[in-house]
């Protein structure tokens, strides 16, 4: 009797120092990062690994706050039983450890056979009550436990047929007080039961999972808000820089076009001193929206500074720039022509140059000065313009 009390200590002893160990790697292998898919893969990586609590799937939500929806973000594990036998396989013959599988992150986000992640993404599920148990753990913010076949009766339908799951455990990921989205686990291949010691310990490590994909978020936040600027919401001076640096590398691999164009408020300082800063920074904030509104999702729309403002153009060739550039301007005149707060001497126009790489220029500076060389042109020629640029500029021949 004696001897079965010791035992069942000793095991219930290893079986807590094996847990803490296991939040310990875990916690050291989440602070590496503040990206928050890398995060979200060592999340996932921990729940599925044979070194990690070795369920076969692990599934994460994340709430949509602006939306009110509960959407699936990433998905780690097999999705047949024919291919579980081969990664159990494959895992059993490498003896990988926890360190190996999050290392491999890269191959994860190429792979193009992650058929459980690419069905998670397409999830969507609205925040009621009678959306299921997924809805419910976030709402209610406490696990739930699908092991009957009486619970399995009180998950929606289509996410069991999606998901092809029976039984399965959802917990709440929390960061504080608030509810930031939900991991599922099951093991529908091994048909092995999910314990009580396993939820107990599947939530203790979701609520360190929480904290940690909350403060990738406010990391991911300030560095977005240090790149982007103040009053106009584009993309600031710096940012504009990296942005065409990179483009200016791929073309140099492609051998496609960039266009740059720069854009300058025509009349500016005098709207400004006539209305005053207040209609100024209003002025723009309206023509940004214009220029961003107008652009395409993979043109790169910053604020140079003042009143001046860039949009770079990968894959475009020169005279597509100019065609863009002249509906810009036309949208703007047509902005400011409608409102008629101001004479003609005094009303917002916009005048624009345009260079291109490596048509134009050998190098992103060379590319910077010939675009701003075609708008002082633009500008020297009446304003309310767009200027190509031409070697005649250099020389001196207009």
């Amino acid at each position: 009797m004696e001897r079965d009390k010791e035992k069942n200590l000793r095991h219930e002893f290893e079986r807590l120092s094996w847990e803490f160990s296991l939040l310990y790697e875990i916690s050291n292998a989440i602070r590496t990062t503040l990206k928050l898919d890398q995060i979200l893969y060592i999340i996932l990586t921990a729940l599925t690994s044979h070194e990690g609590l070795g369920f076969n799937r692990a599934m994460l939500f994340l709430v949509n706050d602006k939306e009110g929806v509960l959407e699936g973000v990433m998905g780690i594990g097999p999705h047949t039983a024919e291919e579980a036998g081969k990664i159990w396989h494959a895992i059993s013959q490498s003896k990988k450890t926890l360190d190996d599988f999050i290392a491999s992150y890269d191959s994860f986000k190429k792979d193009p056979e992650s058929r459980l992640n690419s069905i998670l993404k397409g999830i969507k599920i609205p925040l009621r009550e009678d959306m299921g148990i997924l809805a419910l753990t976030i709402l209610e913010g406490m696990p739930f436990e699908i092991t009957t076949t009486e619970a399995r009766s009180m998950v929606d339908k289509e996410i069991q047929r999606t998901l092809s799951t029976d039984f399965f455990v959802t917990v709440p990921l929390k960061a504080k007080d608030k509810v930031l989205g939900a991991i599922l686990v099951d093991n529908i291949f091994n048909k092995k039961p999910i314990t009580k010691s396993d939820v107990k310990m599947l939530t203790m490590f979701a609520n360190h999972a929480g904290l940690a994909i909350e403060n990738s978020r406010l990391y991911e936040e300030t560095v977005y808000l240090s790149n982007i600027d103040w009053l106009t919401k584009l993309w600031n001076y710096g940012k504009f820089q990296q942005h065409l640096s990179l483009e200016v590398e791929r073309s140099k691999i492609s051998e496609a076009n960039v266009s740059l164009v720069m854009v300058d408020v025509d009349n500016f300082k005098l709207y400004n001193d006539t209305f005053g800063h207040i209609k100024g920074d209003e002025a723009l904030k309206q023509i940004a929206f214009v220029l961003q509104s107008k652009s395409r999702k993979f043109d790169i729309v910053a604020r140079y500074g003042g009143e001046e403002f860039a949009i770079v153009m990968p894959n475009t060739p020169k005279e597509n720039s100019r065609l863009f550039a002249e509906r810009l301007r036309s949208e703007v005149e047509k902005l400011y022509t409608e409102r008629d707060l101001s004479s003609v001497e005094n009303r917002l126009t916009i005048s624009c140059g345009i260079a291109a790489y490596p048509e134009d220029a050998n190098t992103k500076d060379e590319l910077i000065s010939r675009a701003d060389l075609s708008l002082y042109e633009a500008k020297r020629a009446g304003k309310n313009r767009t200027c190509l640029y031409s070697r005649a500029m250099e020389d001196g021949k207009h």
